[in-house]
């Protein structure tokens, strides 16, 4: 089939809906059926339904299997990232970017949890608390693409997660108690991967750091550190202050908990939050 470039230049929030008439038309030019598409990719027919009525963000496995079933050279797999970084302010896409290349992500957050971490509850609490005027498709394309930022941990080859969570992100009531606990039981599911590892550092004595930082390590590349102001994202590869970033990141990991002390705080939290 002939292949236009990506093009959204609109809404964002329409940035789903977009993929989806493109795959609803590529199915139309094509003849085919939706079970037949899910047959090709190896999915089920529903999450294709999903897909294609601009439901939910579809997985880069599902794009790719898009552009091999229609024979396009990449388009449906460009298409998703340029969909994917729409619900993104345009700061935090080198983040995302490198987040994507990363071998190893070592995160420490004192107020929020990470965000690929989130459920989605937490996420759409987060951005009505920081967005209250966006209306309810906005705060939705904010939700699915800080979510669609797991697909990370699903590749072949996923990055080694470290996060070191404060006690703080975890007392801190986002959204509800309800959604709290949920939040938490999420988390000590995803602290049974393998790749991923959780410390809690407790209420007790000053942090070695007083703002969140993130250090992103690639296969091929030297470590950079990711750090936020308000409204704007830092990346660097100084030296200097990677550096500075790897060693308070010791200290905060060597006061933590370690992770079987953390994994049963959590748990313990989580329970708190049920009553």
């Amino acid at each position: 089939m002939t292949e236009p470039s990506p093009d959204l230049s609109g809404d964002p929030a329409n940035g789903l809906e977009w993929f989806g008439r493109e795959v609803e038309a590529a199915l139309a030019h094509r003849g085919a059926s939706q079970r037949q598409l899910a047959d090709a990719t190896g999915y089920k027919e529903p999450y294709v339904s999903k897909a294609k009525n601009g439901k939910a963000l579809p997985s880069m496995h599902f794009a790719r299997g898009c552009d091999r079933f229609f024979n396009t050279s990449g388009y449906f797999a460009r298409l998703l990232v340029q969909v994917s970084e729409r619900g993104h302010p345009g700061w935090f896409v080198p983040y995302i970017n490198l987040e994507k290349q990363a071998s190893r992500i070592e995160d420490y957050s004192n107020a929020l949890i990470m965000g690929m971490l989130q459920t989605w509850e937490y996420a759409e609490a987060t951005f009505r608390a920081t967005h209250p005027r966006e209306a309810d498709e906005q705060i939705k394309a904010r939700v699915e693409a800080r979510l669609a930022r797991r697909q990370v941990m699903e590749r072949e080859d996923p990055p080694l997660l470290w996060v070191i969570l404060h006690e703080a992100a975890l007392r801190t009531e986002v959204g509800s108690r309800s959604v709290m606990s949920d939040q938490l039981r999420h988390l000590a599911s995803a602290a049974g991967n393998p790749h991923i590892t959780l410390q809690v550092l407790r209420f007790k004595g000053a942090p070695a750091s007083s703002l969140p930082f993130t250090l992103l390590t690639p296969d091929d590349g030297p470590t950079v550190l990711y750090s936020e102001t308000r409204g704007q994202g830092h990346v660097t590869d100084s030296a200097t202050a990677v550096g500075d970033a790897r060693t308070a990141y010791e200290r905060l990991r060597a006061s933590a908990r370690d992770p079987e002390e953390s994994l049963a705080l959590i748990r313990e939290i989580a329970e708190e939050y049920a009553r």
